[in-house]
């Protein structure tokens, strides 16, 4: 990967830009528009949103302002748990393509799996729901679905289905590689896409880090980014502070040792929000 726009290729042949810009935690209104705005500015295509971050309209708002056409863009939402089911997830996605003023996704992703801790129908629900999306993604509306936040255990009924997730998005970082389900989705070549790239935050003062990124000349944040790239994930990294939205873009231009890819690769866990999809109650 040489650019933002440089692109993974899934497994349907849709190819997705190696960066995209996250949207979680990001204020509605003037915030979000500004944020995502500078990021088409300072050369993503890649946009990552969903319902539950009230923040589809900012985002939809932004993609107008930025002057770049729609087609040149790579957009991605996701359905909230409260909409899990066939026809709850039909209706949901067209509120978000209201709110988002566009007529179709390029990704659209089940947000967290319905789990045994909350539903002893819990597969079923989950199915219930991919077949919502696989009618959608046949009808055109959608270029690629998939999931975010599922375990290899959520996953396996889904992946036997006739249209199985082409992305499976995680929290994935230096100290919380997942490593089980990783490999489930390799296998079934499903890429992840790793979602709090920098821990949120949590790594930025990690001695570690902060000793390997200074040999590069370069911050932790990059660091994390260009990890996470050259360990074949596509990372999400968020901002909403210009400098650093700039700054994040600039991952390009230098190589991470395979020694040092070792030592970030084998940190103890650090950096983890504690959200696991099994024990969530929302």
């Amino acid at each position: 990967m040489k650019t933002l726009t440089d692109t993974f290729q899934l497994s349907n042949g849709t190819e997705i830009p190696c960066v995209g810009f996250g949207t979680w935690q990001t204020p509605d209104g003037p915030t979000a528009v500004n944020s995502v705005k500078k990021s088409i500015e300072a050369g993503y295509r890649h946009i990552d949103t969903a319902a539950a971050y009230k923040n589809e309209g900012s985002v939809g708002q932004a993609i107008k302002e930025s002057g770049v056409a729609r087609e040149e863009l790579f957009i991605t939402s996701k359905l909230w748990n409260t909409e899990r089911g066939y026809e709850k997830t039909l209706a949901a996605f067209e509120q978000t393509l209201k709110e988002l003023e566009t007529d179709y996704l390029d990704l659209y992703l089940i947000h967290w799996p319905a789990s045994s801790s909350q539903f002893d129908n819990w597969e079923e629900i989950n199915l219930e729901t991919w077949r919502a999306m696989t009618e959608l993604y046949k009808a055109g509306k959608i270029k690629a679905i998939g999931v975010s936040n599922f375990m290899a255990h959520h996953l396996e009924a889904l992946v036997q289905t006739e249209v199985k997730p082409v992305v499976n998005q995680v929290e994935y970082h230096p100290g919380h590689a997942q490593d089980e389900v990783v490999s489930f989705c390799r296998q079934h070549d499903i890429l992840i896409e790793a979602w709090s790239p920098i821990g949120s935050g949590r790594l930025l003062d990690n001695e570690a880090l902060k000793e390997i990124a200074s040999k590069y000349d370069k911050s932790v944040a990059q660091l994390c980014i260009k990890s996470v790239l050259q360990n074949g994930v596509l990372p999400l990294p968020k901002s909403v502070t210009p400098e650093r939205i700039e700054e994040n873009t600039h991952v390009f231009d230098f190589e991470i040792s395979d020694e040092d890819m070792k030592q970030i690769n084998a940190m103890e866990n650090v950096g983890f929000s504690g959200m696991n999809p099994d024990e969530l109650d929302f």
